[in-house]
């Protein structure tokens, strides 16, 4: 058997595990209570606005109540908002607020060079083949789960 650290899967592990280490660094240079995945709700809530906390939770492959934690978090803190949902009174629609927005407005920048610079080095065919391997591995787990 390979030795755990010889892996490609404790490669990928680490290699994400670094990049969120550094983003949450050049992060909180911008916005100083801001983390990495609340980042990523607010951009998620940008290019799909209007989903619940169950959707977004699925996206960013986090349990629900871990998201609901967030959520929460984020309302008390000003970045979002819960409407109502008008089909189930259980659900709640999750939206910006005009700061959660003016805040993603800052930290876009951030985050563009932050994967600039992550991918610093790798040609355009280099980095489309990393995502096609990925993806293929991808597809073997969904496919045998």
């Amino acid at each position: 058997m390979t030795m755990p650290l010889k892996t490609v899967f404790y490669t990928i592990e680490k290699t994400i595990k670094e990049y969120r280490k550094f983003s949450q660094r050049n992060l909180i240079k911008i916005e100083k209570h801001i983390t990495v995945d609340q980042a990523l709700v607010l951009n998620i809530l940008k290019e799909q606005p209007g989903l619940s906390q169950k959707e977004i939770a699925g996206l960013l492959y986090k349990d629900v109540a871990a998201m609901t934690r967030m959520i929460e978090g984020m309302v008390k803190k000003g970045m979002l908002k819960k409407l109502p949902y008008p089909e189930d009174k259980r659900r709640s629609l999750i939206q910006p607020t005009d700061k959660g927005e003016a805040i993603l407005e800052k930290i876009i920048p951030v985050v563009l060079k932050n994967r600039k610079l992550a991918l610093e080095g790798l040609t355009e065919e280099e980095v489309h083949t990393l995502n096609a391997l990925l993806n293929k591995i991808l597809t073997n787990l969904n496919r045998n789960s």
